[in-house]
Formats: C-alpha cells, structure tokens, sequence
C-alpha cells in the first residue's frame, strides 16, 4: 500500500470501504462537526471532492459499528475504521463472505446499474466460483473485467458501470479456503433463491430437507459409486450428498451425474457441484419429464444412489407408447411417473431418495395400484412425512421415499411422522433444527442398520414405527405415516374418572389435528392444480 499520507477517497469511497450506503457518509458530515474537511477544488474542476484518507480513518476508528451491523467474522467492538483500513490495505484473506454479504445486499442497487437483480446475482456467483477455482483466469478478469461478460456470453458491460469496481473489491477480499468460496456461493445461491417468482415446479430444495434427504440416503456408510440427480435444479442435493459424505469420513463418489432444466440452471449446478469437490461431475440438459434410457450411456439403471426433488402436480404427458421403466403400472401423474423412473436407475443394492406430495401416498384409483405393485415387489423403503410451510412459496405438504432395488417380495416399511417438527423461521415458513434433522436421519438410519445386520427394529413412539406387510395391506396399501405412527389412545373410562377423560379427549385433539392438516394439504393441493388451468 502507498503512504497512507498519499491516499485521496471520494464520499463513494469512504462508504464501499466503510461498509456502509452512500447515504450515511452525506448523512456523518451533516451531523458531525468533526468530520474530515473535503479538500477545495480548483476552479471548473468536474471530479467529486475527495478527502484526504488518513483523516478519514482517524474518524472513522472513533465510530463503533452497532452489534446489529456487524458482518460475517467482525468481533464485538470493530469500527468502521478496522473496515476501512482493511480495505486500504488492499487484499483481506478470509473476508470473502463479508465481501459477498456487501456486494449481494447493501450495494446491489447501486452496482447493478440496468442489469436485473438475476442476472447481477448470477454474475456475483461466477465470479466466485472462477475466484476459487481458477486462479489464472481470475487474473485476466482483473485486468480486463468486461472479459467476465464475453465469456458468460453477455457481451459488453453495457448497464453495468461498476463491473471493474465489483471485481476489484472481490479481489482485495479473497477467501481464506474453499470451504469459505463454498459458503459464499452458498450465501449468493439463498439470495437467488429467495428473489426470483419460480412456478410449483421450480421451487428450490430448503437446506434443512436437503440435508435430511442426504444424510439418510449416505448415512450407512456403504461407498457409492455412481451418484445421479434426474432434476438436479441448482445442484443442492447432490452438494448436500457430498457434504454428509464427507462429514461421515467417507470416499467421494466416482461419478456424479444430473440433469437440469435450461442452461442457466445447469452453469450453476456445475460450479455448484465442483466447488463441492465433486469429481467430473456431469449435468446435461433435459426436459421436465424423466429421462429415456441411454441417456447417461452404460451408467443408466445403474447407479448406486440416485436423490431429487422433481416436479410434481398435473398429468403424465406421454401420448405414445409407455416408457419402458413403467414396471408397476401406468402413471397418470407426474409423481408416480418419476418414482418409477427412479427406480429403474438403481443398481442392484441401489437406492435412492425422492422428495414427494403427501397426497401420493394416500391418492386412489391408479395410484393405488402402482403404490400396491412397489410394496409388493419390496421397492418402498421408508416414507417420512415432513413439517408444512418448509417451502417458501407453497404449503404442500411432503414426504421423502426412501426407495430401494427391487425385492421381488413385499418387505416391511418404515414410517416417520415428522409433521409436528420444526419452528417457525418467519411468517409463512418454517423450518427444522439442527437437532430435528439428526433425529429424522437417526430414525431411517438406525431402522436401516437394524435390518442389514437382522438387529431388532429401534422404533420411537410418535416419530416411527415399522409396519408389516399384512399391516399395509390391511391399510389398502395407503402409505400416510400418520396413520401408523399413532399414539395408542388411552382406555375408554368413566366420566367419574376425569384424569382419564382429560387424556384421552387430549389425544383425540391431536388426532384431529393431524386430520385437519391432512385435508389443508389436499386442499393447498388442489388450489395449485386449478391455476395452472387458469380456475
């Protein structure tokens, strides 16, 4: 860095590099007196008025930044003067996600200029994708910012004035280690998320369902091979798999595979899924239905873990003949037309988790018979209900099957009622903890464990319960969990006896409960299939 005696900034300055908007420089030089004196320009002279920098951080370590205002990694007690010394000493190794929190948030509006919120975010994450992972093409973006645009294909930076400034202020904030690249494109990815109106069919996977799904799914420990997605959206839940991969000590998988639905999607689950550490992963383009075979070559039917959240909701759209992979029957809907297709993928020993809407497991007609044909030919593993209003945008109800290689005899099935998990995480959605999430995986688990070494079953009363062939059956082959994971109500006494009465009136409240928000769900159901007819 120059003597620090050398050094001039400008109002827009002393707020990048302060962290904080152009207004409340204006806003400190009103209030305070003591705010450095902005040196006289000559005559005519069109620049904005700049300070001497020095003054500038004098003040500025007098200002202590308020707990609320205190970005990722600053301790209790930092000023706006620890900011801005930082930043004038050029590069701050293990500040990227404080970077990326400023960028993605507080100045957005100004450095986007024309460009949508969309677009600007999704430069943001190739940016930080190319900074972690490509260290001498990062290089020419510095010198040369506009070839960032050229090479995503958006020509000049026409509308976006401050592109050199956005990649500078990246380049002085570098990441201390990948894992902190990782978080920051996460951080960018939630941004993205939460901004942009997506159909039923596009929501994305929340992370507390994505690291139940994945965590379960890996949690064996059994190496995986060949890991597959068929509508891997953003990629999460293939990370989300490599993730709990690695918190268990476990080997990568050889091949990571996907599909994704525009090339906008498939650019980001690509970065996504490298900065994940995935080794030559493979996202290809593919439609809204599943995919034929031969599309993955010789891998296809053969993968050892295959995890998604499709979309659902609406009609089966095949108008020839049906695909080979409709082993259990005719798929009327979307649902069953992808649960089919998933087990088709599987290697034998295979399985797989699919993120589904309640209502497949209770809906009649032909829906029951194909749910009749999987459980009879021993393919439904586990079905565990998930909390309501998980997604941001929809309170559908969900389920994750836990499906596995066929059989070729019924077997029992494992049901999980996590309906009354989770908290409320803002007005219209919840979301579950970390001790949730443990115990939903433990419970799949630990079933799963029992059954590879003939243990007995570990069931816990108003979580799980095991529920035996004859039992489903009885059930006509419904597959609610709700409707195994029954508390046992209390003995029916005498009005005398009011302790008794008070318990059991109690657990007939719950169960109505739970009724009632079956019939929201079929309800919030059946709302999202009237629109997409325009009703």
């Amino acid at each position: 860095m120059n003597n620090i005696g050398d050094v001039f900034v400008s109002r827009s300055d002393i707020a990048r590099m302060a962290g904080v908007r152009r207004p409340a420089v204006t806003n400190w030089e009103r209030r305070h007196p003591d705010f450095p004196v902005p040196l006289a320009p000559d005559p005519g002279d069109p620049t904005p008025e700049v300070f001497r920098a020095e003054e500038v951080l004098r003040w500025l370590s007098g200002r202590p930044i308020p707990s609320n205002a205190l970005q990722s990694g600053e301790p209790a007690g930092a000023t706006y003067g620890d900011r801005f010394r930082s930043a004038l000493s050029g590069s701050r190794s293990g500040s990227l996600l404080a970077a990326v929190d400023q960028l993605a948030w507080r100045d957005a509006d100004r450095l986007r200029g024309q460009w949508r919120m969309y677009g600007y975010l999704f430069l943001l994450l190739f940016l930080v994708f190319v900074q972690s992972r490509e260290p001498r093409r990062w290089a020419g973006y510095v010198d040369d910012p506009e070839q960032a645009l050229r090479d995503l294909d958006r020509g000049e930076a026409d509308g976006l004035p401050q592109l050199s400034e956005v990649i500078q202020f990246l380049n002085r904030n570098s990441p201390e280690s990948s894992d902190e690249s990782r978080k920051a494109f996460d951080r960018l990815l939630v941004r993205l998320r939460d901004l942009e109106p997506s159909e039923a069919g596009e929501y994305f996977t929340p992370p507390s369902v994505s690291r139940v799904m994945a965590r379960a799914l890996a949690g064996n420990g059994s190496t995986t091979l060949r890991l597959y997605d068929p509508f891997c959206r953003t990629g999460e839940l293939l990370c989300a798999y490599l993730d709990a991969v690695a918190e268990q000590g476990g080997k990568p998988p050889g091949t990571v595979s996907g599909r994704a639905l525009g090339e906008g999607p498939q650019m980001l689950a690509r970065m996504h899924l490298e900065l994940h550490d995935a080794q030559r992963p493979t996202v290809l383009l593919g439609p809204r239905v599943p995919a034929q075979p031969g599309d993955f070559g010789d891998l296809s039917g053969s993968f050892d873990a295959v995890i998604t959240n499709p979309p659902f909701g609406g009609w089966s759209s095949w108008s020839q003949l049906p695909p080979q992979y409709w082993r259990y029957g005719e798929a009327r809907t979307k649902e069953f037309d992808w649960l089919q297709y998933v087990v088709s993928c599987l290697a034998p020993d295979g399985r797989a988790a699919i993120l589904m809407p309640a209502g497949a497991a209770s809906r009649g007609s032909a829906e029951r018979e194909t749910r009749a044909s999987m459980v009879e030919d021993g393919v439904i593993e586990c079905v565990m209900a998930l909390p309501p209003q998980l997604f941001e945008r929809t309170a559908i109800q969900t389920h994750i099957w836990f499906l596995r290689s066929p059989l070729g005899r019924p077997g029992d099935v494992l049901f999980v009622d996590g309906t009354r998990l989770g908290s409320m995480a803002s007005r219209t959605r919840r979301a579950l903890s970390g001790a949730e999430v443990d115990r939903l995986v433990r419970s799949y688990v630990s079933w799963r464990e029992s059954q590879d070494h003939l243990w007995s079953s570990t069931e816990s009363p108003g979580l799980s319960r095991v529920a035996s062939h004859v039992e489903i059956v009885a059930n006509d082959h419904r597959l609610e969990p709700a409707l195994y994971v029954r508390e046992s109500l209390p003995a029916v006494g005498t009005f005398d006896d009011q302790a008794a009465t008070k318990d059991r009136l109690a657990a007939l409240s719950a169960q109505l409960q739970r009724l009632h928000a079956e019939a929201r769900n079929v309800d919030g159901l059946a709302e999202e299939r009237l629109r997409r007819y325009g009703l």
